[in-house]
């Protein structure tokens, strides 16, 4: 007997598998929580270091770079600063970004309320497929097909050489239209059903119950889903490299050349050597966009946070 409580004893000690395999499960999940957050917090210094180098190492002006209009890192001027204009960019980019979201976000709600409320048997089987095969295209395909159909359609109907914001506008659009709709599907598929039986027993109509009931319902999801789309169309490089000109001016017309921060990036990145004042400018041209993907996903984070209060 006392053999056996002995036994008994010490396999009541041992860690029985299931809590080894538990134990394990949380030690490798915080493992790759660590080093998700170390990641992270490498990107943001090494990028913030390198991208502030341009005004404490080169001596380069803040305001010079937020609303100077001549971008020349290699060159100082009168001062003894580097040239380092980066309005000409800086507005680029917000001009393809708000100008894509303003007509692609029409566009993709009403996609994503025919599939969702008009017709959801077509627009599960059919359009939904054709959205995902839309968001997985790369962006140098949306890139070939506007540089052979967009620039040419612009340069022959319309004026100028075809490259511009316009051009880029439109590139962005097709890019960033799938992202908005299906995230707006999901947020419309996400309004209760007794929302929407409630107000059609009230006597409203269909459309009066998708555009009082339904869409200010799902207002955070369509919110967020713009924001995301306006996120990718700000960090896009290659597409917008290939149709809007790359000129390094602000342009008085749609269908001028010009450039955003992406392309000045792609097109200089590979030319400068690390640590001068050209390749540290680059930098500050990343921080600047580092710091828009920031504001982004912060307002993304307030909408859905507004959303969980309401």
């Amino acid at each position: 007997m006392e053999k056996f409580a002995e036994y008994n004893s010490a396999q009541l000690l041992k860690p029985n598998k299931k809590v080894r395999i538990e134990r394990t499960g949380k030690m490798l999940t915080l493992a790759a929580v660590g080093l998700t957050i170390g990641i992270a917090f490498a990107i943001l210094f090494l990028v913030s270091s390198k991208g502030l180098s341009t005004f404490y190492i080169n001596k380069g002006s803040v305001i010079e770079f937020l609303t100077g209009l001549k971008w020349n890192p290699g060159v100082k001027n009168e001062l003894g600063k580097p040239i380092i204009g980066a309005l000409p960019f800086i507005f680029g980019s917000f001009a393809v970004t708000f100008l894509s979201a303003a007509i692609c976000a029409p566009v993709a709600i009403g996609a994503a309320v025919f599939m969702t409320e008009i017709s959801p048997k077509f627009g599960k089987k059919i359009l939904q497929p054709v959205i995902e095969l839309l968001v997985g295209i790369p962006s140098v395909v949306y890139g070939f097909i506007g540089l052979s159909v967009v620039v040419p359609f612009i340069r022959n109907h319309i004026t100028g050489s075809g490259f511009g914001i316009a051009a880029g506008t439109i590139v962005l659009s097709i890019m960033i239209l799938p992202t908005i709709t299906s995230l707006s599907a999901d947020a419309i598929r996400g309004v209760p059903r007794q929302l929407r039986e409630a107000s059609l027993a009230l006597g409203a109509t269909r459309w009066q119950t998708i555009f009082r009931v339904v869409l200010k319902t799902a207002r955070p999801g369509l919110l967020t889903a713009v924001i995301f789309g306006m996120a990718r169309a700000f960090g896009e490089a290659l597409a917008v490299q290939m149709v809007i000109g790359n000129s390094s001016v602000i342009p008085t017309s749609l269908f001028e050349p010009a450039s955003t921060l992406t392309s000045i990036l792609t097109m200089g990145m590979g030319y400068t050597v690390m640590g001068q004042a050209e390749n540290n400018a680059l930098w500050s041209l990343a921080l600047v966009l580092l710091i828009m993907s920031l504001i982004f996903i912060i307002a993304v984070r307030m909408i859905g946070k507004g959303r969980k209060e309401a």
